[in-house]
């Protein structure tokens, strides 16, 4: 049914819609609906002048000039499929959606924006076989923006973009362009630019990040204030870079009817790869997913479209982008991790992780327990200062003090650092906890037994003091594995496509950033997430299409998928304990290039109700290895 579903997909034609937008009193009960209507007419038909015919005949009001025509029709998409955005009732958009040659009607929801050693960790050197075909690569960047005065989008030695590039630079007088970075573009249907700027220009530093973490340049000696030194470069450093901003302020929301019009550019401006590092909730219906639609309308035009599988963790079916079509990437961690001392005034010494930047040179700082500074005048007691949450401790308690609280970086500590305090020591589960994060303060997170043992020391002397050591850089010798935060199978909307698709590096990687950003002057910072391992997938995908202009997106995706290193084995991968996989035949013939064949797979054996089971196929001819995941589940 499943299959049935995506090949009626591809031959439909429809039309989309999308409302999420605050307006005036007069309009509260409208807000943004996308209107998705499949692919564009073959015909050259105008199809702005036909959205907005399509809105005045569900108007209650016959004439459309008395509303405003910005707060209804707010993207016309004609460029690469037949859609368009507009403000509307619920009424008025179920009436769009009985119309003939609509597809789906929905509202317009807003997602999240979810190095140097990262690639050298993959086996992917400097002096790797390049294709001279990587320099005519565009790599299109669905993101925040960009810094474009980063050295890792310098363009010495770029020659002019392919004559296939038909984008612009719309920089909006404060962004240049150059054969380096060839088109940047900003999308805002609400014309809110609150903490940010009119412009693709980067204020948050996301987008900055994973364009460079694809495509940089070379930039030799970088850090982060001494820490991950080394030479910063993307996975393919001679390709060409265009961005599309659809993500906005400091918390990344990126609005559903601002990343479909990001597409409906991408795809027409000649694009060869598209990176996605963001992700909203769990969609359920493909129709009614806007990643999902600009995605497969990329693929319809053979450009992959490579997005982060998201950092909702560890739980089953959290996997957010999990469309066929798109490549969907988890995180993993690299073999590098940064240890943060807290050392007591009685000279013990507890490690803990969390990136720290800040020197305390050794001095040692009055220590205090958050429960112990609790801001009464708010009526907030031990309950719940002890966790140092925003607004729950008196800062008078804790101003040049170092803060011990028992919750973890993640919603914690805000109390502590808003308050004044030199310091702040987090508190995890456990001391491997997936952490990071970089503070305006010395801070490090540790296990739950070394906040017991600081816990009694202060509450053993009248006088405690402390003080956190900068970060020291250490080998993890478990790497690579998959951390807490990625987002994890089975695929929620068809649990027989495996999602994610594959892991690449997502922890501690360190690329270019704006400058100016928390105060750091240094250009370049560390991130985590499936944001930061998305953009490595993307690069890959490019460097195997520099080599294979004509392969197509799912030929790249299977390409990927069936080379990528498993992780965890040593050996061949056997069925798992209690079941036996077996295929008939064994030998698989082929007589010519592009031949097809199948072959059943019978799983036999007995496992509980709502577990999972992973395995492997692996087809060998003696010089070659292809590799076929296999998830065994129980449907209910």
């Amino acid at each position: 049914m499943a299959l049935q579903w995506l090949l009626l997909l591809s031959l439909i034609c429809s039309t989309l819609l999308l409302v999420d937008v605050t307006h005036s009193a007069a309009q509260d009960a409208r807000k943004a609906y996308i209107v998705y209507m499949g692919d564009k007419p073959k015909n050259e038909v105008p199809l702005s002048p036909l959205h907005l015919n399509m809105i005045q005949e569900v108007l209650d009001s016959s004439n459309i000039e008395d509303i405003e025509h910005e707060a209804l029709l707010l993207h016309s998409y004609k460029r690469s499929f037949n859609g368009f955005a507009a403000m509307l009732t619920e009424q008025e958009a179920k009436k769009i959606a009985g119309m003939d040659g609509v597809v789906s009607v929905f509202p317009s929801q807003q997602s999240k924006i979810k190095t140097t050693k990262s690639w050298n960790f993959l086996g992917f050197p400097e002096t790797v076989k390049r294709s001279k075909l990587e320099r005519d690569i565009i790599i299109g960047v669905i993101d925040s923006g960009i810094w474009p005065e980063s050295y890792s989008f310098t363009d010495a030695g770029f020659g002019p973009p392919p004559t296939k590039w038909k984008g612009k630079c719309q920089g909006n007088g404060n962004l240049t362009c150059n054969n380096k970075l060839i088109g940047a573009r900003y999308y805002r249907a609400s014309r809110s630019f609150e903490n940010d700027v009119e412009s693709p220009r980067d204020s948050n530093g996301h987008g900055t990040h994973t364009a460079s973490t694809a495509a940089g340049n070379l930039v030799s000696k970088v850090s982060l204030y001494g820490l991950g030194s080394g030479t910063a470069r993307g996975g393919v450093p001679s390709a060409h870079i265009a961005v599309y901003k659809a993500c906005w302020g400091s918390d990344g929301g990126c609005d559903d009817v601002d990343n479909l019009a990001a597409f409906d550019d991408a795809i027409a401006d000649g694009v060869d790869i598209i990176s996605v590092s963001a992700g909203g909730s769990i969609p359920e219906n493909y129709f009614q997913d806007g990643y999902a639609i600009g995605s497969f309308h990329a693929a319809r035009k053979g450009i992959l479209v490579s997005m982060a599988a998201g950092n909702e963790g560890p739980g089953p079916k959290t996997v957010s982008n999990h469309a066929p079509w798109q490549l969907s990437v988890a995180a993993t961690t690299i073999n590098r991790q940064f240890i943060t001392k807290v050392q007591l005034g009685n000279g013990k010494i507890y490690e803990g992780l969390l990136p720290n930047i800040y020197d305390l040179k050794g001095k040692f700082y009055p220590l205090i327990y958050g429960g112990d500074a609790p801001n009464t005048t708010a009526g907030v007691d031990v309950s719940i200062s002890r966790f140092c949450l925003q607004g729950s401790i008196d800062p008078n308690l804790i101003k040049g003090k170092i803060v011990l609280c028992d919750g973890p970086l993640d919603g914690a500590g805000n109390g502590a650092i808003l308050g004044g305090a030199v310091g702040v020591v987090f508190t995890g589960k456990k001391l491997n906890d997936d952490v990071f994060g970089l503070l305006p303060v010395p801070a490090s997170q540790i296990g739950l037994e070394e906040n017991s043992n600081i816990y009694k020391y202060i509450k053993s002397t009248r006088n405690p003091t402390a003080t956190i050591w900068k970060s020291e850089e250490i080998n993890d010798v478990l790497a690579p594995y998959v951390p807490s935060y990625s987002s994890r199978g089975p695929n929620a909307a068809i649990p027989n496509i495996l999602k994610p698709d594959l892991a690449a590096p997502g922890s501690y990687i360190l690329a270019a950033y704006p400058p100016s950003d928390g105060g750091r002057l240094a250009g370049y910072n560390f991130d985590t997430g499936t944001s930061m391992a998305c953009p490595h997938a993307t690069a890959v995908a490019a460097y195997i299409k520099s080599f294979h202009p004509k392969w197509s997106p799912a030929a790249i995706q299977s390409a990927l998928i069936t080379t990528a290193k498993p992780m965890s084995a040593k050996q061949k991968i056997a069925a798992p304990l209690g079941l036996k996989i077996s295929v008939i035949p064994s030998v698989l013939s082929f007589s010519s290039i592009g031949e097809k064949d199948h072959l059943p797979l019978i799983i036999t054996g007995s496992m509980e109700k709502s577990s999972l089971a992973s395995a492997s196929l692996v087809w060998d001819d003696g010089a070659f290895q292809v590799r076929s995941p296999i998830i065994i589940y129980v449907v209910v």
